[in-house]
C-alpha cells in the first residue's frame, strides 16, 4: 500500500510543484497563481475536497486530489477523482493501482458512497488502468459543463 498523507498548508510547494509539473505534461495551461490560491483552499480544509501526497511526505513521488459532491441518487457523498499524477522515472510499479485500491476503502469509513473519475476518450492507458480498477462507464448519463 503506497503512502498516502493528506496535504496540509505546509505542503503546498511540494504539492503546487508535483502539479505544475503534471499540468506541463498534460499541456494543461493554468495560470501559476490561481493554480496555487485552487490548492491552498484544499490545504486549508475546504469542505469540497482534499489533496494526498503519494509517497514520503519530504519527498513525494505524486499525489490525488478529490473534489466532493453529494448524490440523493447515489446515496450520500461522492468524491470526483480530480487528478492522479505519478513521476514518470517511478511510473508503471502499480502505485496508481495501489491508490485506487486504498483510496475509496479508507474514504468509505467517511461516508462515500460513489467516486467518480473523468478521463480523456483519447487516452487509453489512463482508462485502461480504471476500468481494472473496476470504474465503469456509465452510458445512462452524460456530463455536460458549462463554464462560468
Amino acid at each position: 500500500m503506497p503512502n498516502l498523507t493528506l496535504a496540509k498548508p505546509d505542503d503546498l510547494d511540494r504539492l503546487d510543484a508535483l502539479v505544475a509539473s503534471h499540468h506541463a505534461e498534460a499541456g494543461i495551461a493554468q495560470d501559476a497563481s490561481a493554480r496555487r490560491e485552487a490548492l491552498l483552499a484544499l490545504l486549508e480544509g475546504a469542505p469540497h475536497g482534499a489533496g494526498y501526497l503519494i509517497g514520503p511526505v519530504r519527498a513525494p513521488i505524486g499525489y490525488v486530489l478529490l473534489s466532493f459532491g453529494w448524490s440523493v441518487r447515489q446515496g450520500g457523498m461522492t468524491a470526483t477523482l480530480d487528478e492522479l499524477f505519478i513521476r514518470s522515472g517511478v511510473r508503471n510499479r502499480g502505485i496508481g493501482a495501489e491508490v485506487l485500491t486504498s483510496l475509496p476503502k479508507a474514504l468509505k469509513g467517511a461516508g462515500l458512497k460513489v467516486m467518480h473519475v473523468e478521463t480523456p476518450r483519447d487516452q487509453p492507458r489512463p482508462r485502461s488502468l480504471y476500468q481494472r480498477m473496476r470504474f465503469h462507464p456509465r452510458d445512462e448519463v452524460m456530463i455536460l459543463s458549462r463554464d462560468v
